[in-house]
């Protein structure tokens, strides 16, 4: 079985959940609402936000109580 691989975006910002790229946004706001939502409902998951511009990776935490 062949996994199908995504290219990483030349703008914007993208969620990577467990290590594969997801969702594409256009603003860094965006992506970590959607990424603050998705660990909210899916705690267990790792998600990192991508920015295209820096090339860099962003952990996503919930914030702690």
């Amino acid at each position: 079985m062949v996994a199908s691989t995504r290219r990483l975006p030349a703008s914007g910002y993208v969620l990577e959940i467990d290590g594969q790229l997801k969702t594409e946004f256009a603003t860094r706001e965006g992506a970590f609402a959607g990424a603050q939502e998705l660990k909210k409902r899916r705690p267990m998951l790792q998600v990192r936000i991508y920015d295209a511009r820096t090339k860099a990776r962003e952990e996503v935490r919930l914030p702690v109580a």
